[in-house]
């Protein structure tokens, strides 16, 4: 750990109060072309849950969690929300840190998984001067801590069940939906997001049988995204004569806003609907052996940086 003056934990960030929810939207989707009914929905959403996303919180959690495990300043900057990146680093400079290591809230190779925080970690260092050097950890999909503690969520969701379901219960991953374009063009040579959400799931499974879907897509119809929809393929299932499902949102660390409402309340409803069993795994958190895992990318050696063409920015409407 002497290669690095502190840690930095990167996240997407979220609202933590009902005036907070617009402001934050506006900045995740900024230059994105979304319509304003889409993001009223979605502000909905948040409401729903008192204006509060869960994923702030969380970090802040994951960050006790590791104090004890990690002899080494642990700093806290988000994307879209307070603390930001900027605000982060202009402290990290204030404080004397000259480099630091990255450790961002998502697993997988895509534009918005990897490349945007990189962008958004530059773009923030360019705007602090004295910046801190930052060296992003690995991608960590398949470290056998997250591995473990998701393997562990699945086990606890399946006892979760009724006893006399559990053994022909089916195991859904799921993950974001991102456009297809993008999930084609993600990692050095394509394709590496889904690649690696099956790995993942694979490992996790074991010997049981299982799906990936997707959820939380929010891009326009005429645009193709990775399909099927959980909801959708809960039906599907449901039709084929399954009688227990356990979604497992492989794809995410946190239960941050994508999971208690896309699975926990609309993927939900329609288990209920279906009559069908459901329980969902939790995602890694601050399990033990999660949480240990940091530690033990941080005693990897440096990881080689991601060429500049790896997981491209999508296509905007228009070619923007």
């Amino acid at each position: 750990m002497a290669r690095y003056d502190a840690l930095l934990v990167v996240s997407f960030g979220g609202p933590e109060k009902p005036e907070d929810v617009m402001p934050f939207l506006e900045n995740v989707v900024r230059g994105r072309g979304v319509p304003r009914e889409r993001l009223l929905e979605v502000e909905a959403h948040y409401q729903g849950f008192g204006g509060v996303s869960p994923i702030n919180q969380q970090c802040r959690d994951l960050i006790a969690a590791l104090r004890p495990e990690i002899d080494l300043p642990i700093y806290w900057g988000n994307r879209n929300w307070h603390p930001f990146l900027a605000d982060t680093l202009q402290k990290m400079a204030a404080d004397g840190v000259g480099r630091a290591a990255a450790f961002i809230t998502a697993a997988y190779s895509s534009y918005s998984s990897c490349r945007q925080y990189l962008d958004d970690i530059a773009r923030a260092r360019a705007q602090v001067p004295g910046a801190p050097e930052i060296v992003r950890l690995r991608h960590y999909f398949d470290h056998p801590g997250f591995v473990a503690a998701m393997a562990d969520h699945t086990r606890e969701a399946l006892d979760r069940l009724p006893e006399e379901r559990r053994e022909h219960a089916r195991l859904v991953f799921t993950a974001h939906s991102i456009p297809v374009s993008m999930a084609a063009s993600a990692g050095p040579s394509g394709g590496a997001y889904e690649a690696q959400l099956r790995a993942t799931a694979a490992l996790v499974a074991g010997d049981r049988s299982w799906d990936l879907v997707w959820q939380s897509r929010s891009g326009p119809p005429q645009v193709p995204w990775l399909e099927p929809d959980v909801c959708d393929h809960l039906r599907a299932l449901h039709q084929a004569g399954t009688e227990a499902v356990v979604l497992v949102p492989i794809g995410f660390v946190s239960d941050h806003m994508e999971v208690v409402y896309d699975l926990d309340t609309e993927a939900a409803a329609v288990a209920r609907e279906l009559g069908m069993h459901m329980t969902r795994a939790a995602t890694a958190g601050t399990h033990p052996r999660f949480v240990s895992m940091v530690r033990e990318l941080l005693d990897e050696p440096e990881p080689a940086p991601c060429p500049g063409t790896c997981c491209p920015a999508p296509r905007r409407p228009g070619g923007k």
